[in-house]
């Protein structure tokens, strides 16, 4: 008799919906995805979510998966999450969310960000101590936020967690996260070491061997934003380590068997880096472009990032992975296509159109990089002859070289030099639901100047999370794994002339648009607007 199949999954708990890839666990086959939404809400800055809908939307997305997939229940064997980054769940006493989950692109903490960047001696003490300066998305800022204008349920917080912590805790019944995703707290650093409330088990372990653990929370912020450590999930060494099996409410609510191996799991971009391949295993220092809500830029390193523009978090598999983050990306230049009564796949290039010059800025949630938290969508260039579907396609410049403008600093934190021709010629890798239209495609190729490599797999985040699965179970790499699974191949694309002008175009506008338009003034500081259009 054939041997049985073994299935793994890899969720995907993103901002607005959860995907769960059914995969072959020996050969990387992606049998299925079950998909379920989420809502987002929130005005004037406020994005939130109900972490109980993220946990209903798991449970059917792996319900369908499993039943499309065509397999038993008894064939799946491991499970891990990947999930949207630095959001903030703060658990009550009995141990459920107190509150909506503040999301990443919730603006409303920059002010507490701007206060914190000034401490510890500036940005530089940041990124010696976590390789990031705060922002506006960073979880410390966001707890900030709720002591400052919600200090009783601060005060009433027993546990707090990022959003793949708190489904991995569903799943399995363990406070547990791992180094990739707690690298994007701003409380979490390369020094030092972690203790309970802390460091896993294994962690500790190393201390005691006298290795330096990869990473710890660090005490001295944790003093500053008044964050009990106790209330932290103990840090794992990697996404792809066993931390249990589901839970007997797990386990009904998926309709699985408890035997079902929970790895730690891990942030959406770190499992997007395995899915593609990127780590010690893997490739080392080629960079991403993914496009998706927000537009990042990343790559996996052994370097150890120092750049105030960047974020520098760590990989699920100990080495670096550096990455620069945009607010605004397809769903912002959706917003400009129904604007303007047009499709996506409608526009002509900014220069374009009759008038020529048309520049947007579609900074409509604030921007994060560049760290402009209070801008507002810009439009500029307008004639009288300016063809409507010219401002669509100067929506999508505008997004493209916001997140492009990162790239430089990214291959520099690399310890690359970005103009040597080696690294000019090393293609950018595609991905995101941008990455599947013909608009963005071409934009990014014409403003980047590179080739583009768009691999065939539609859903790496989830795939990279099935490798993480499927590494727990197995004991292999998981960066080994999804090479060998070839999850990251695809279509490449040459490199074109790159758009000097258009390049050129939009960069004065923003250079010249910054000190006034996309800054608050002294009496607007308090009340600026995230989500018009001036």
């Amino acid at each position: 008799m054939p041997a049985r199949r073994s299935v793994v999954i890899g969720v995907d708990s993103s901002t607005q919906s959860t995907k769960a890839a059914a995969v072959d666990a020996a050969t990387g086959e992606l049998l299925a995805v079950g998909r379920a939404p989420h809502t987002v809400t929130g005005s004037s800055g406020a994005r939130e979510s109900d972490p109980g809908e993220w946990w209903t939307a798991l449970a059917a997305a792996v319900r369908t998966a499993v039943r499309e997939a065509g397999v038993p229940a008894s064939a799946v064997t491991g499970i891990a999450v990947a999930g949207q980054q630095h959001g903030l769940v703060t658990l009550g006493a009995d141990g459920r969310p107190l509150r909506p989950a503040l999301l990443w692109n919730d603006t409303r903490s920059a002010p507490q960000a701007a206060a914190l960047a000034g401490r510890l001696g500036g940005p530089a003490g940041w990124l010696r101590r976590t390789g990031s300066v705060p922002v506006a998305s960073m979880t410390a800022a966001k707890w900030q936020w709720l002591r400052e204008h919600e200090p009783r349920r601060a005060e009433a917080v027993t546990g707090v967690r990022l959003p793949h912590d708190h489904l991995t805790e569903r799943l399995a019944g363990v406070a547990v996260t791992d180094p990739g995703d707690a690298s994007g707290t701003c409380w979490y650093g390369s020094g030092g070491r972690a203790e309970p409330g802390g460091a896993s088990g294994a962690a500790r372990a190393d201390a005691s061997e006298g290795k330096e653990p990869a990473g710890a929370y660090d005490h001295g912020i944790l003093d500053l934003i008044g964050l009990d450590p106790a209330l932290l999930p103990a840090v794992a060494p990697g996404g792809a380590t066993p931390v249990g099996t589901l839970t007997a409410a797990a386990a009904e609510a998926l309709g699985l068997p408890r035997t079902v191996v929970v790895a730690a799991g891990t942030g959406d971009n770190m499992a997007a880096a395995v899915g593609l391949g990127l780590g010690g295993a893997g490739l080392l220092d080629h960079p991403v472009v993914s496009l998706g809500t927000s537009g990042t830029v990343f790559a996996a390193t052994r370097a150890r990032p120092a750049d105030a523009g960047l974020a520098g978090f760590a990989a699920t598999d100990g080495t670096h992975l550096p990455l620069g983050c945009t607010l605004n990306c397809t769903l912002a230049v959706d917003r400009f296509a129904t604007l303007l009564g047009l499709d996506r796949d409608d526009a002509l290039p900014g220069g374009a159109g009759g008038g020529g010059g048309v520049v947007v800025l579609p900074y409509l949630d604030g921007e994060r990089t560049p760290d402009l938290p209070h801008a507002a969508g810009l439009v500029t260039g307008l004639r009288h002859g300016t063809d409507p579907r010219s401002v669509l396609g100067a929506a999508y410049e505008g997004a493209a070289f916001t997140v492009l403008r990162a790239l430089d600093h990214l291959l520099a934190a690399c310890g690359l030099d970005p103009a040597a021709p080696d690294v000019r010629d090393r293609p950018l890798r595609l991905i995101g639901g941008g990455a599947r239209g013909r608009v963005w495609t071409e934009t990014v190729r014409r403003l980047s100047g590179r080739p583009l490599v768009v691999p065939a797999a539609g859903e790496l985040v989830a795939l990279g999370a099935a490798a993480l699965a499927a590494a727990a179970v197995s004991g292999a790499d998981p960066v080994a794994l999804a090479t060998a699974w070839g999850t990251g191949t695809g279509e490449t694309l040459p490199a074109v002339g790159r758009d000097e002008e258009a390049w050129d175009r939009i960069a004065g506008v923003l250079s010249a648009a910054t000190p006034t338009l996309l800054t608050p003034g002294p009496r607007e500081a308090g009340s600026a607007s995230a989500d018009g259009v001036r």
